[in-house]
């Protein structure tokens, strides 16, 4: 098991996390598209964080037939999970969009690369974003 702590204060360390855990399962072996979308899915979240939430936590599980990926961030939460699922759809900040971020892609990224997805929020008290990408 793994654990990275997501800085929320630099975009230009946002994907250390993913990078790293991309790293790791090259060396284990595991097929690249599997690396593809878990390394996808694991830095949306990632840059979720540094955008809306000041950073937060990644917790990452490698196991026989799945890796598990747990963020969980201490930010302003969602207040509308189901709208923000909507490709396009974005809170971003003026400064974040002219870095080049906050399209709005960020959890339909997440949905699309991995298996399983589950996104909790508390307004005013934070999110938890579980992901699990199949390894076979």
């Amino acid at each position: 098991d793994f654990e990275y702590i997501v800085s929320g204060e630099d975009f230009s360390l946002a994907g250390t996390a993913s990078q790293d855990i991309k790293k790791k399962l090259q060396q284990l072996g595991v097929s690249v598209p599997v690396v593809k979308r878990t390394a996808i899915a694991m830095f949306e979240a990632e840059i979720n964080m540094v955008i809306h939430a000041h950073g937060g936590k990644a917790f990452i599980s490698i196991e026989n037939d799945k890796i598990t990926i747990v963020m969980e961030d201490h930010g302003p939460g969602i207040p509308d999970i189901e709208q923000a699922m909507q490709p396009g759809f974005s809170t971003a900040t003026a400064a974040a969009r002219d870095l080049g971020w906050g399209a709005g892609m960020g959890l339909p990224n997440m949905k699309k690369n991995s298996d399983f997805l589950k996104v909790e929020s508390t307004v005013g008290v934070g999110t938890k974003v579980t992901m699990e990408i199949n390894i076979q």
